[in-house]
């Protein structure tokens, strides 16, 4: 598939980007360069091989899925400005 700059010119007008119009051709260029690249990976064969999520095989740690109560009140009591009989005490904003 070839793109010629009418093309160009359509696809820039639709990515809401001004294009000159003696930059069309090198634009038009381009695109041609990226869709050849496209069609060279097309003609690679990758029948028989999986699908992966990243090129480096690696595995995300686990963690046991149960409730707690994070075990961490104290350093959150220590940045409260004002702590009362275990809740956080904030000014009154209501009259």
């Amino acid at each position: 598939m070839a793109i010629d700059t009418e093309t160009a010119a359509r696809v820039a007008k639709l990515a809401r980007i001004k294009v000159e119009d003696s930059d069309l051709p090198a634009l038009a260029g381009e695109f041609n360069a990226i869709l050849g690249f496209i069609e060279q990976l097309n003609e690679v064969d990758v029948s028989g091989i999986e699908p992966m999520t990243s090129v480096t095989p690696m595995r995300l740690k686990r963690r046991v899925d149960a409730v707690t109560d994070g075990d961490q009140q104290d350093k959150i009591r220590a940045n409260a400005p004002d702590f009362r009989e275990g809740f956080f005490a904030v000014p009154k904003v209501v009259e």
